[in-house]
């Protein structure tokens, strides 16, 4: 039975500190990486100070639901991504420092393009009444960006 201990005294001693090493490091990289995942999924502060206007003003909840769910530009449009059509935002930075942008964008919804964003037709909507166009064209207004987060990007 000495041998036996005798043999274990003689084969080294692991340390204990890569073990601990090793657990903090995965704990570093586990919260790096939650950490990313969380800037990743934040909002920017622009759709933050859209979504607050919207919210308080029932004009433009109404125009963006016109659009959203009761008019068919969700089958050309998306909101950032030129897809068939422009994207909402990019149509809100065009036209976004025009005076008369609203109205211009109502006449645009009701009476249809063609040539203003390439060889892109934009149809028709007669179904659309004046005032539900200027609706939805005050709520893609609302949608441009402020010149203060165009000034931070650069």
């Amino acid at each position: 039975m000495s041998d036996t201990r005798e043999e274990r005294d003689d084969q080294p001693r692991r340390s204990r500190w890569w073990g601990v090493a090793i657990v903090g490091f995965a704990l570093v990289v586990g919260l790096g990486m939650f950490n990313i995942g969380r800037l990743i999924l934040r909002p920017k502060p622009e759709v933050v100070a859209v979504e607050q206007a919207i919210a308080a003003s029932p004009a433009l909840q109404q125009g963006r639901d016109l659009v959203t769910k009761s008019s068919d530009c969700m089958r050309c449009h998306t909101m950032d991504l030129d897809v068939v059509g422009p994207g909402f935002m990019t149509i809100a930075k065009r036209y976004g420092d025009r005076p008369d942008g609203v109205q211009y964008l109502a006449g645009k919804i009701r009476e249809g393009s063609v040539g203003e964003w390439g060889r892109v037709v934009m149809p028709r909507h007669p179904q659309i009444t004046q005032e539900q166009a200027e609706l939805m064209a005050g709520w893609l207004m609302a949608l441009k960006p402020s010149a203060k987060s165009d000034t931070d990007k650069r």
